[in-house]
This record gives structure tokens, C-alpha cells and sequence, in this order.
């Protein structure tokens, strides 16, 4: 790969895995937020973050077609930092919650920055240049455990904040002077918003609903009128988009086995991994106080001290994985990627009372993710036609998004089923932590079972694509 190639690679990198920074330092400072303002609602710290890129994800895709890719990144970076500077100014949980609401806009960035490979690399360099941006979360994971450390225990969540407004500004400068635009336009028509609204407000409410089955009773009428007016609500999207002449997605291509196979695999499979990283983020840094909390108390620097070892893996494995991908067929690291991540949960389940089970164990779930992030992005360029390839990568991450928010409300629910709540704060014992591990399981083992319907596809070196445009 050439060094101009090189560098674009890069400059996509630092927008898409800010991402997984801002997961990551937003997982971590859920200790710090919930003590601090006191709230026994923790877990809507992250879920509205993800809620509304999940809303916004299918018309971010369509403006992208009409107004080029590097154009609505450049706009969803401004509001993702816009929304990181209320946070790190609030005064109230409720103001707080706005400002991660707003700097969700910048979602669905990774879905249009692994579209723009496509058209920005020639053929021989997509799996690559794919692979390197996806196992870019290694430098996220072995960097960003350091600095949450360093800002939470020296400045509190707010450090945390405003550590992610800047990493979103030098986000937005790498997008301003690095990256070219992509030449792929489509047609500007009318867009369907009420299918968007459909698709947002069922997402939405089904998560609501979820969170408050604990408290209500799953078969509360209350319960039950959120759960089934959201699964409804998203069936009525698929109907209005089907039918509209001019939908947000071509849900057509879901026909196909090889698309609907990818889609349901690699999002079941990441929302997983992405989506249970709560469990270890509250149990390593909630405190231990007999009786009420069964938290390790760790600070989260002594947390990224005790992560090297999984953060070094995750960036061997998905670089090696990255460059294996040429000639090995990435159906495999995949389900190698959710078995692991299965044996992992399992493992710790049992082992995760100190720093040696937790270093030892880690490695396995490290392997694990590596597998996975690498294999991700090859699989959906492999799954689709060049000319469908944002919408694909916005499909992708729009079903990722609602099966992640929906599977961390489901480990709230679990852990609250074990939880104690002290001077306006919810504090989880042994058991809760237990039991959403075995969820994870779980889960990580029936995205095994979705891999394994996907067919064989053609390797993306293999397929025809849009002319790189990046080329000297």
C-alpha cells in the first residue's frame, strides 16, 4: 500500500475508531457519572448515545449519496463535537444526557467511512486498507484504558468529556486536510422520514420497554405495550421502505442469503462483543463495599495497567487477520472470533476476582475481538455490488446499533436483578455479574450459529470495483 493510500487509511482510522474511544471512556466513566450525580439510571448514559445513531443512521446514508461521503462526515463530526461539549458542561444527569443524545449524530461514521474504501482504494488494497481501520481499535484499547485512567482519576468524568471533544476536533481536521471525496453520487429524490421515524421510535421504544421490565414485570401492560409497539413499529418501517418509491435502504438486497446472512451474523456477532463491554467496565471500577457492592474498586489506571496484555493482542491478531484476509476466507475468523468470545464469557464467569484471572482470561475475549473487527468490514464488501456498498455499511450499522443498545439494556435488566441501591445509587453484587456473563455466552454462541449460514462469497480483491480516486 502506497504512502499516500497509507495515510488516508489512517486519517479514516481516527474518525471511525473515536468510536470505540468514546465507548470505551464513556464505559469507564459510568462509575464517576452514576456517584457523582447519584442517579440509579445509569445505563441511559450509554443507550442514548447509541439510540439516536440508530435513529440517524439511515438518513446519514442517504444525504451521504447525495452529498458525498467525506462531506456528512465532516457534518456529523461538527454535531459528535458540538454534543461532547454540552456533556462535559453539564450541570444536571438530564443535561448530560443531551449532550451524549446530540454527540450521537456521530455514529454512523464507520458505516460511511468503510463505504469510502471502496472507492477511494484500488481492488488489491480494499481488504487491507478495510483491515487495518477495523483493527485500529488496538491503538483505542491499549491507548484509551491509559488516558481514561489518567483523566477519571486526576479530573473525573469530566475530564473524560472533554478528552473526547478533543478527539473528535483532531477527527474533524485529519477528515478536512486528508481525506479526498469520494465521486459516487445517486440521484436526489425524497426521503422516506416516516419510515425513519417508524425505525427510531420502535428502537427506541423497544429498548424502553426492556429497561423497565425489571421494575414493571415483563408481562405488565405497560411493559408489554413499549416491547410489542416497538417490534411493530420496526415492521411497519420495513413495509413503508419496501413500498416507498424512494426508501432509506434498498431492503431488497435482503433477499439475497449472502446479504441477509452477513448482515445478521457480523451485527449479532459485534453488538455482542460492543455491547456487553458494560459488564467488565462496571465490575473492575464500581467500589467493593460488603453487602451492597461486590465492585473489584479498582482505579482505572491500575485497569489499563492489568489491560496490556489484551489491548497488544487485539493489535496483533486484526492486523494479522487484516493481511490474512487476502487469502483466507473471512467467513472463518468470524466464527472463530464468536466461538472465542463465547469460551471467554464462560471463563470469566468463573475466574474474575483479581488481577491475574482477569489478565490471563482477558486474552481469550482479546482474540476474540480482533478476529472479529477485522473480518467485519470484508465480509459486507464481499456480500454486495460495488454501487450498494454505503447503503450495505449503513444497514449494517443500523441493525448493529439496534441489536447493541437492546443487548446492553439486557445486561442492565440482569444486573439489576441482583443490585442494591445505596444513598441514590445501584451497586451490583457477584451473582448480577455472573448471570450477564452467561448472556453474553449465549449470545456469542448464537452469532456462531448465524455465521454458519452465511455461503461462500467472493473475496473483495475479486470484485469489480468504483475506480480509486485517491490514485497520484
Amino acid at each position: 500500500m502506497g504512502a499516500r493510500f497509507a495515510l488516508i487509511a489512517l486519517a479514516l482510522m481516527w474518525p471511525t475508531q473515536l468510536l470505540s474511544l468514546a465507548g470505551l471512556l464513556g464505559g469507564n466513566a459510568q462509575a464517576s457519572v452514576a456517584l457523582h450525580f447519584r442517579t440509579t439510571e445509569i445505563g441511559w448514559f450509554i443507550l442514548v448515545n447509541a439510540l439516536v445513531a440508530t435513529v440517524i443512521t439511515p438518513f446519514v446514508v442517504k444525504a451521504a449519496d447525495f452529498y458525498g461521503k467525506r462531506n456528512v462526515m465532516i457534518a456529523i463530526t461538527l454535531l459528535g463535537l458540538v454534543g461532547d461539549i454540552v456533556a462535559a458542561l453539564a450541570t444536571s444527569y438530564g443535561m448530560l444526557l443531551v449532550g451524549r443524545g446530540i454527540a450521537g449524530f456521530y455514529g454512523p461514521i464507520a458505516a460511511l467511512a468503510y463505504a469510502s474504501v471502496r472507492e477511494l482504494f484500488p481492488p488489491k488494497h480494499v481488504g487491507a486498507a478495510s483491515g487495518l481501520i477495523g483493527s485500529g481499535i488496538a491503538f483505542v484499547a491499549l491507548g484509551g484504558p491509559f488516558l481514561t485512567g489518567w483523566v477519571i482519576d486526576s479530573f473525573g468524568f469530566r475530564g473524560v468529556m472533554w478528552s473526547l471533544a478533543t478527539a473528535t476536533a483532531i477527527g474533524l481536521l485529519l477528515l478536512l486536510t486528508v481525506v479526498p471525496e469520494t465521486p459516487h453520487r445517486a440521484e436526489r429524490t425524497k426521503v422516506n422520514w416516516l419510515g425513519g421515524a417508524l425505525l427510531g421510535g420502535g428502537a427506541a421504544a423497544l429498548t424502553y420497554g426492556i429497561g423497565k421490565g425489571g421494575e414493571w414485570g415483563w408481562t405488565d401492560a405497560r411493559t408489554l405495550a413499549f416491547m410489542l409497539g416497538g417490534v411493530a413499529a420496526v415492521l411497519l418501517y420495513v413495509v413503508t421502505d419496501v413500498k416507498a418509491a424512494h426508501p432509506l435502504f434498498d431492503l431488497t438486497m435482503m433477499s439475497r442469503r449472502s446479504v441477509w446472512t452477513v448482515m445478521l451474523a457480523t451485527a449479532l456477532i459485534s453488538a455482542t462483543v460492543f455491547g456487553t463491554g458494560v459488564i467488565s467496565q462496571l465490575l473492575v471500577l464500581f467500589p467493593k463495599i460488603p453487602g451492597v457492592s461486590d465492585g473489584l474498586g479498582m482505579t482505572a489506571t491500575h485497569y489499563a495497567i492489568i489491560g496490556i496484555p489484551a489491548s497488544i493482542l487485539i493489535l496483533a491478531v486484526g492486523f494479522g487477520t487484516g493481511v490474512a484476509l487476502r487469502k483466507v476466507d473471512a467467513r472463518l475468523p468470524l466464527g472463530l472470533g464468536a466461538a472465542l468470545a463465547a469460551v471467554g464469557f464462560l471463563l470469566q464467569r468463573q475466574w474474575h476476582y483479581g488481577d491475574t484471572q482477569l489478565m490471563l482470561l482477558g486474552t481469550v475475549s482479546a482474540i476474540a475481538l480482533g478476529l472479529i473487527v477485522s473480518s467485519v468490514p470484508v465480509l459486507i464488501i464481499e456480500a454486495v455490488t460495488p454501487d450498494a456498498q454505503a447503503t450495505a455499511n449503513g444497514l449494517q450499522g443500523m441493525i448493529q446499533g439496534v441489536f447493541t443498545t437492546v443487548i446492553t439494556q439486557l445486561v442492565y435488566v440482569i444486573l439489576a436483578k441482583n443490585s442494591t441501591v445505596y444513598q441514590g445509587t445501584r451497586f451490583y453484587h457477584d451473582v448480577a455479574f455472573k448471570n450477564a456473563m452467561l448472556l453474553g455466552a449465549g449470545l456469542a454462541l448464537l452469532g456462531l450459529l448465524a455465521a454458519a449460514l452465511i455461503p461462500r462469497l467472493k473475496r473483495a480483491q475479486d470484485i469489480e470495483p468504483e475506480t480509486a480516486v485517491a490514485a497520484s
